[in-house]
C-alpha cells in the first residue's frame, strides 16, 4: 500500500509538469508564465527548511522561528503553492484531456491536508507538546497552513 500510494503521489504530482515538457511548446513568456513562476518561487522558498532539530539545544522543542512564526507547516504550504504555480504556467498550453493534469495541486493539497501531512504531524505534536502552555499559545496564535490567515492575538 505504501509503495502504491507513493507511486500515485509521484505520478499525480508531476503529471502536469511532464505534460508541458512533452508538449515542448515554445511560446512567449505570458502573464500565466510570470504569475505561475512567481508562485513557484514563493512555494520553493517556503518549502526549503533548515533542520532546527539537529541543533542540540533544540532537541525535543517545537519550532516557532522564521517561517514557523507565521505558519505551523510552512513547508507544506510551500509544496502546495509550488505545484499550483506549475499548473498556472501550464494552463494556457493545455487542451482537451490534458486539462486533467491540473489535478496535480488539488491532489497535493488533499494529500497534505487530509491524508498524510497535517493530520499526522498535528496529532504527533499534540501528543508531544499538548500540555505545554507555550505550545498551546503558539498553536492558538499561528495558522495551521496558510501564513497569517486566521492568526489570533491572545495577548
Amino acid at each position: 500500500m505504501t509503495w502504491t500510494l507513493s507511486a500515485l503521489w509521484v505520478f499525480l504530482t508531476t503529471v502536469n509538469a511532464v505534460t508541458i515538457i512533452v508538449l515542448n511548446h515554445q511560446g512567449a513568456l505570458d502573464l500565466f508564465f510570470m504569475a505561475g513562476f512567481a508562485l513557484w518561487v514563493l512555494g520553493f522558498a517556503f518549502e526549503e527548511k533548515k533542520s532546527f532539530s539537529e541543533i542540540p539545544e533544540n532537541k525535543d522543542k517545537f519550532i516557532t522561528i522564521g517561517l514557523w512564526s507565521i505558519s505551523r507547516h510552512p513547508n507544506y504550504f510551500g509544496e502546495i503553492v509550488l505545484w499550483t504555480g506549475i499548473a498556472i504556467i501550464s494552463l494556457p498550453l493545455l487542451s482537451g484531456w490534458q486539462l486533467i493534469t491540473l489535478v496535480s495541486p488539488v491532489f497535493v493539497y488533499l494529500l497534505l491536508t487530509k491524508i498524510s501531512g497535517l493530520p499526522f504531524l498535528e496529532e504527533k505534536a499534540e501528543k508531544k507538546w499538548g500540555k505545554d502552555k507555550d505550545y498551546l499559545k503558539y498553536k492558538s496564535m499561528t495558522p495551521i497552513l496558510i501564513p497569517l490567515l486566521g492568526k489570533k492575538n491572545t495577548e
